[in-house]
């Protein structure tokens, strides 16, 4: 009783305990950023078909009755680093088990819940000898092309006391004693193996285009394809038209893009995206396409003998022009705006200064006519004026004057400058006011 207590005890601890799996191949669920697979050159003429091929066989649709025979997982014993393993006992999603020797019948069970909760431990009612060695948990996924597996060791020991679970480093070790049950743990309960009816979720592929010079995180998305039939196109009229995926690519896994009708504007890097999210599957194929001219092929020229040099086609006119090369520049978005608003800015600045000179010029031409008219005006003002001396002036109008000097007697000198100066008073000076501010103002 004290024994079988202490086994119970165990075999809890061990099934609360999750063991971590060494998966040796892809990576399960989980990570939403899709890896490259494949990046390559192609170029095809200008009105040319391209086929930017997509397949994947790990994409292709399973009809419902193969879900039960999708998932299995068997247990596989090594006796040494050398010796070849040989299965003993495996399950499929359906609960069916499968036992390869007679003897291990009745004494290896798995849960029949297995696929249910996740728990893929392996139950011997009673070790052996015999049944020492490495024994590995393989589970296989068909659908999902996923293989994961988990070993462990099993010792068998004469001491009751001395039956142990321990981690060595590299894998779980079992100690037990002769003919007490044993308990090999192996859990993962990942959706992936566990939920039975996800592996309906659509799967999901879609094309994206990058035109040259834009980054891949700015890709317009051409394409979405799902499992379920549904499709949306996306891109410009003049692309989306022209491109096509066959529409049993879900039951073949080729997701292949047609162009028809290639043009010079199609140029670019295109990338197919495959999702399945139930399988963790997240890839991407990436393409970059190049657009070339077609090749012209010489005219076959007739021999001068056989007389066919009349009947033949007229070649074709050198004189005209060949077909138009397109050079597309791409300059980023930021760069280019920058220099528009500069230029706008330049513009408006040179305009400014053209009329503010012509507004400087204009008015010092107009104050220099301005000048020169007044002058020529002051001119003929001046050939007009009346020489007063040319007038005779009658006798009978002035009034008779002595000539004589009137001798006076004065008390001093200063009175007699004083009546000099009366009788003979100094010309009056005439200033042009008008004159004189027009020169003022010409300076």
């Amino acid at each position: 009783m004290e024994l079988l207590s202490r086994f119970l005890l165990w075999k809890l601890v061990l099934l609360q305990s999750s063991a971590v799996l060494t998966s040796s191949g892809p990576s399960g669920p989980g990570t939403a950023s899709s890896s490259v697979v494949t990046e390559s050159a192609v170029s095809w003429a200008v009105g040319a078909q391209a086929v930017l091929r997509c397949q994947s066989p790990r994409m292709v649709w399973i009809q419902d009755r193969l879900h039960d025979r999708q998932r299995v997982v068997h247990w596989d014993l090594s006796s040494g680093p050398e010796s070849q393993g040989r299965r003993l006992v495996d399950m499929y999603s359906a609960g069916e088990q499968r036992v390869y020797e007679p003897r291990d019948d009745g004494r290896l069970l798995l849960s029949p819940s297995a696929f249910h909760d996740g728990n893929f431990s392996l139950f011997i009612r009673a070790a052996e000898e015999s049944d020492e060695g490495v024994y590995t948990c393989n589970l296989h996924h068909h659908y999902c092309h996923l293989y994961e597996s988990l070993a462990v060791r099993l010792q068998v020991t004469d001491d009751p006391a001395a039956a142990r679970a321990y981690w060595d480093g590299e894998k779980e070790v079992l100690v037990v004693a002769r003919g007490a049950p044993a308990l090999l743990t192996c859990v993962n309960r990942a959706h992936v193996w566990t939920d039975r009816y996800l592996e309906e979720a659509q799967q999901v592929v879609h094309w994206d285009r990058q035109p040259p010079g834009v980054p891949h995180d700015r890709a317009d998305r051409l394409l979405d394809l799902y499992a379920s039939g549904e499709r949306r196109a996306y891109g410009p009229p003049f692309l989306r038209d022209r491109v096509t995926v066959d529409a049993d690519a879900f039951a073949r896994g080729d997701f292949s893009l047609r162009i028809d009708a290639l043009e010079p504007s199609d140029e670019g890097t295109y990338s197919c995206h495959l999702h399945h999210h139930y399988c963790g599957l997240h890839e991407r194929r990436v393409f970059h396409l190049r657009v070339t001219e077609p090749v012209v092929e010489p005219p076959v020229r007739s021999s001068p003998g056989n007389g066919s040099g009349h009947s033949s086609a007229p070649g074709p006119d050198p004189t005209l022009a060949r077909g138009r090369s397109v050079i597309n520049v791409i300059v980023p978005e930021s760069h280019a705006h920058f220099f528009q608003q500069l230029g706008y800015v330049l513009a408006t600045l040179l305009l400014f200064i053209l009329l503010l000179i012509t507004v400087i010029l204009a008015t010092r031409h107009r104050h220099r006519d301005g000048c020169k008219s007044s002058n020529k005006k002051e001119g003929k003002s001046k050939g007009k004026d009346v020489n007063m001396v040319e007038f005779a002036v009658a006798a009978g109008d002035q009034a008779l004057f002595r000539t004589e000097d009137i001798q006076l007697d004065y008390k001093n000198n200063i009175l007699k400058e004083r009546a000099e100066l009366a009788h003979s008073p100094l010309p009056a000076k005439n200033v042009d006011l008008d004159k004189e501010f027009r020169k003022e103002y010409c300076k």
